[in-house]
């Protein structure tokens, strides 16, 4: 059984040494499941290997604390240590310990200021169709309700609001196949795929303002596909471009974007997720950065908050885990930073 009332390090470290590499979330989902279950203050349901815990209390607000419980593979850095004030382990900055202060609170918080509902999810770090928040989104999106959410990534106990869009598209640059000893006869798409470069090369990334935070886009080539065989003149060239947008823009102006600076050019959209506005004009987020005193930048790249997105739920990333150390050998969270988060959230929502 995890003892949720232990010191959250120890908690974490308890956590980190049940091995839950994506896929093999139950032994973990089970035991978060029988440690809340009992709890009268909670309503928890179990969905696959994802778990979801809810008070009742009627209060005005509703907030949405998340993380997920897989990791991705083991590195030989399984049983958890700590040293000097660091505990190492698979998984300990991304994110066991967030998950581990959620689950404090969940413990501790009997009767909390605000409504509060927790989800602890699997598959986070593989592919799209398997992610557990995912799965709620489309199933049961009454559990996901609220008026503003925390996704414990690691940010070093900062907060990063929102999270930006991130679009691919292939960009086509068609020719003529002809023999190469003959090139004249054809036209090198290669040649010309120039032009989808210099519109790369060209480029100025806008730094829009939302909610107070200030984004940076990007739009880079990514991949280059071409050629037929080394006597052939090229008929076609793919340059696969990548969009990174703040979140003042939809999907679908997102789109129309690519699709107006490579006008004239043959785009194709082969992936796109939505970015996530950081929504800190709103009470509980308000509160929430006032309780905690930290820093709040923009994030610039895509978490799970775009889900909440979906859904209307304004939500930031906040987390003790350091975000450069995420899937490393040596991966390790600063100890006093857990409690740190740990203490923080209890003032906000004690």
């Amino acid at each position: 059984m995890l003892d949720l009332y232990t010191d959250v390090v120890e908690l974490t470290a308890a956590i980190v040494d049940v091995e839950s590499v994506s896929g093999n979330e139950k032994a973990l989902a089970d035991l978060v499941e029988e440690a809340l279950a009992p709890l009268p203050h909670l309503d928890v349901v179990r969905d696959g290997d994802t778990v979801v815990a809810r008070t009742e209390l009627g209060r005005d607000e509703r907030v949405v604390l998340a993380g997920h419980l897989d990791t991705v593979p083991l590195n030989g850095n399984l049983p958890s240590r700590v040293a000097g004030g660091r505990l190492y382990g698979c998984g300990t900055t991304d994110m066991k310990s967030g998950v581990a202060v959620a689950l404090k609170l969940a413990a501790a918080l009997t009767a909390p200021s605000r409504d509060i509902t927790y989800v602890f999810y699997e598959c986070e770090e593989v592919e799209a169709e398997r992610n557990g928040l995912r799965r709620l989104v489309r199933t049961r999106p009454e559990l996901l309700a609220g008026d503003f959410a925390v996704l414990m990534e690691p940010t070093g106990a900062l907060i990063e609001g929102g999270c930006q869009g991130t679009l691919r598209a292939e960009v086509t640059a068609r020719g003529e196949r002809a023999h190469s000893a003959r090139a004249w006869m054809g036209s090198n798409a290669i040649h010309s795929a120039g032009a989808i470069l210099d519109v790369l090369r060209a480029y100025e990334p806008t730094r829009p303002v939302v909610d107070g935070l200030e984004y940076h886009e990007g739009l880079n080539a990514v991949f280059v596909r071409g050629g037929v065989a080394g006597n052939v003149i090229p008929d076609e060239c793919v340059v696969t471009v990548n969009y990174r947008f703040a979140p003042d823009k939809s999907l679908a102006e997102a789109e129309a974007y690519i699709r107006g600076t490579f006008a004239g050019l043959d785009v194709k959209i082969v992936d796109a997720a939505a970015a996530a506005r950081p929504g800190l004009d709103h009470p509980a987020a308000a509160a929430f950065v006032a309780a905690t005193g930290a820093e709040v930048r923009a994030k610039l790249g895509w978490t799970d908050v775009a889900r909440f997105s979906e859904l209307g739920v304004p939500a930031v990333n906040y987390g003790p885990g350091e975000p450069t150390l995420a899937h490393t050998k040596d991966e390790y969270v600063e100890t006093s930073l857990i409690a740190d988060c740990e203490r923080r959230m209890l003032a906000w929502l004690g």
